[in-house]
């Protein structure tokens, strides 16, 4: 080893810092032990590298979601949301997602279908994507009260880029349920 090397002083670091952001996790389980499927992957999130702060909303239960709407007969899910500072790419903090989606047993069998954890990005500061695996903000996050409830309860002043603020997306899809459910 050059010992030489040692004596330097440091210099820049060559890979240059990303700047802190603000990620939106959903965390959703209708398999096994729903809550401590959601508080293993909260732990697991906490312990990410480059991640500064994390908090996360207290779990609800909803009706699951298919393809083709609410599904009563299936089992429910425990659904939360995660704030997360982090200082991850997108892209790679997806792919942890993922990750830890797998070391808690999920099998992508069926879409929509049921699963023991399911780990959605919802929103990550400012940033968009539109690329087929990296879709930032979630696309269908401004039309699911079980995301932005959780949500609003850690962060009442949340905005969903290209959306709004959180409170007004949420009083208008009660306002819009309430008004289907009086038509019938």
């Amino acid at each position: 080893m050059d010992r030489r090397l040692t004596h330097l002083p440091p210099g820049p670091d060559p890979r240059p810092g990303r700047e802190p952001q603000v990620a939106v996790i959903a965390l959703g389980s209708n398999e096994g032990d729903r809550g401590e499927m959601l508080h293993a992957a909260a732990e697991r999130l906490r312990r990410l590298p480059l991640v500064d702060g994390f908090v996360m909303s207290e779990p609800i239960e909803t009706v699951a979601v298919r393809v083709d709407g609410p599904d009563p007969d299936a089992p429910p899910y425990l659904n939360a949301v995660a704030l997360m500072t982090t200082r991850l790419a997108p892209s790679v903090l997806l792919g942890m997602l993922h990750a830890v989606e797998e070391e808690q047993g999920r099998v992508r069998a069926e879409r929509w279908g049921d699963r023991t954890l399911d780990l959605d990005l919802i929103a990550y500061g400012e940033f968009r994507s539109d690329e087929p695996h990296l879709q930032v903000p979630h696309p269908r996050a401004a039309e699911r009260l079980f995301v932005l409830e959780p949500w609003l309860s850690v962060d009442p002043e949340a905005v969903l880029p290209g959306h709004g603020r959180v409170d007004a997306l949420v009083r208008r899809l009660k306002s819009s349920s309430a008004d289907e459910a009086g038509d019938r």
